[in-house]
């Protein structure tokens, strides 16, 4: 191999190993703005049922954060990153919540999702959240509806 091309090729190599660092360095540092997915039960009757998404087959490594939410009230924390670069290479809630508005436009209003499982229907609500040693606050419903302690992301 001449000494260009092994030189461009390992050019190449470094700099695709770099760009993946910094895809998954936010997370590793827990840097940036945490997000989470925060379902909440519905009543059936508050939701049209042709407006909402079937999750009870649903992946769990495919959704990783919808079905923890759906299982525990809340996902684990998803770190955005810096600069943008993490969400080209990770799997985000963002990416969910844009699967279920492909799956079923009407079941999406203001990234906020309805997904049905079993017999019980959710709401799905993207937040920003603090973060800390002890963890966001699991997001409880003020006067105007929205989460307390969290940022809605709309």
């Amino acid at each position: 191999m001449r000494t260009i091309t092994r030189n461009f090729v390992l050019g190449l190599l470094v700099v695709l190993v770099l760009l993946l660092a910094l895809g998954a360095l936010p997370s590793l540092l827990g840097s940036g703005d945490p997000y989470y997915l925060v379902a909440e039960p519905v009543t059936n009757d508050s939701v049209d049922p042709d407006a909402t998404v079937n999750a009870t087959g649903l992946s769990e490594q495919r959704f990783p954060y919808t079905t923890a939410a759906l299982d525990s009230g809340r996902s684990e924390a998803y770190y955005d990153g810096a600069f943008g670069f993490k969400e080209a290479f990770t799997h985000s809630p963002f990416d969910e919540i844009d699967e279920f508005e492909a799956r079923n436009r009407d079941a999406v209003e203001n990234r906020t999702a309805f997904v049905t499982r079993g017999n019980q229907t959710y709401r799905l609500d993207l937040v920003r959240g603090p973060g800390g040693a002890d963890g966001p606050p699991v997001p409880t419903p003020n006067a105007t509806g929205t989460p307390a302690a969290t940022e809605v992301w709309r």
